[in-house]
């Protein structure tokens, strides 16, 4: 049912490769629309671009270095035993689709994925509730390796641990599927883009295909009248809306006076004195220019802007 890759001893860069020749569980969620912080289009980039780049930040190094310590909490909280897969694996009737799971449980067909989660997010793991895209990310393992059981175990940073069991689901795997091969055949084989989906991610996408333009070239659009006018309303109605949001501020304010937090109901309030420092570039420029020349970085960016005709 699947072929597995040994991970170990592999560069970065080759796992990396690896990575970029399938749909992993953390793309599922992406490409089923269920992902607040992916988009079908940054998965589509991902995959077709010639960059190995891996994403980097705070969250990601926590995340992966306490991987160990969720995995411990989970073998004590269950009494389970779970190891290192050390390889990946590519589900042979679907070869698009790839897995490398953080553990697998010994003695059960069944493996684990470990999440760190800030205290921000307690809500989302509340009264049994897990986060939608971890939850198709691990049906996405169970569909790739066969195993019919994944537990997911994690770490509310200063709050809790908690875990879940997810059990083999026809119907939701069989639809995953379908909307991942559809995502492959129709998009990544091709080297077509899908849809835009409005999110951040996808303009992030897009100035990365399209960061320069042409300086005076012009094309004419068809069949974008009725959007554009569509465009125009809507941002009348945010306006409006924004206009309504600040006087509800400005009343609450000129009640508050001095104070720095107030109680409604259910909702507190603070208006917080906060100080910040910042570079004062106007002078510099003006007094230390050769500093400044020294210091001042050039970036280019599009803007883009709508007016009637």
């Amino acid at each position: 049912m699947y072929e597995k890759y040994a991970t170990t001893g592999m560069s970065n860069e080759e796992w990396l490769r690896l990575r970029k020749t399938g749909i992993g569980g953390s793309d599922a969620g992406s490409i089923c629309g269920v992902n607040p912080f992916g988009s079908p289009m940054k998965v589509y980039y991902d995959k077709t671009s010639s960059s190995v780049e891996e994403l980097d930040n705070e969250a990601v190094r926590q995340g992966h270095d306490l991987e160990d310590y969720v995995a411990q909490r989970f073998m004590e909280a269950t009494g389970l035993k779970v190891r290192r897969s050390n390889f990946m694996y590519r589900n042979t009737e679907y070869p698009f689709m790839i897995a490398d799971v953080d553990r697998l449980v010994v003695g059960e067909d069944a493996g684990l994925e470990c999440k760190t989660a800030s205290a921000y997010n307690t809500d989302k793991w509340k009264d049994g509730n897990i986060p939608l895209h971890y939850i198709m990310q691990c049906y996405h393992y169970m569909a790739v390796t066969g195993k019919r059981t994944w537990y997911i175990a994690a770490v509310i940073l200063g709050r809790k641990f908690t875990y879940r069991k997810l059990v083999w689901d026809n119907e939701l795997i069989a639809q995953m599927i379908a909307i991942e091969k559809n995502f492959w055949e129709s998009h990544v084989v091709p080297r077509v883009l899908p849809s835009p989906d409005g999110s951040d991610i996808c303009n992030e996408v897009l100035n990365e295909y399209f960061h320069a333009a042409r300086k005076g070239s012009s094309i004419r659009l068809e069949g974008f009248e009725d959007k554009l006018r569509r465009r125009a309303e809507i941002m009348e109605q945010i306006e409006r809306l924004k206009q309504e949001q600040g006087m509800i501020e400005q009343e609450v304010k000129l009640c508050m006076k001095e104070n720095e937090y107030a109680t409604s109901g259910n909702y507190r309030i603070s208006w917080s004195s906060v100080q910040s420092t910042r570079l004062d570039t106007k002078r510099m420029k003006e007094e230390q220019p050769d500093i400044y020349r020294d210091y001042a970085v050039q970036s280019e960016s599009r803007r883009f802007q709508v007016r009637a005709a």
